[in-house]
């Protein structure tokens, strides 16, 4: 599966196939790899052609 996200770093992500894991914050996307911190695992680095992400958008104007 191709997942060519836009994922800047702040980029707030769910991995999909993990949701355990909790939400990430994306650190960085180079050639494929991101490197993301979740709050339940911290940092992972994962293809991005192999994972499921969910970008997760924060509504600051609750």
């Amino acid at each position: 599966m191709k997942n060519n996200l836009d994922l800047p770093p702040g980029t707030l992500v769910e991995n999909l196939k993990s949701p355990e894991w909790g939400m990430g914050q994306v650190q960085s996307c180079i050639n494929g790899k991101v490197t993301i911190n979740f709050e339940n695992v911290g940092k992972k680095v994962l293809n991005q052609n192999l994972v499921e992400l969910k970008t997760i958008e924060i509504n600051a104007n609750r």
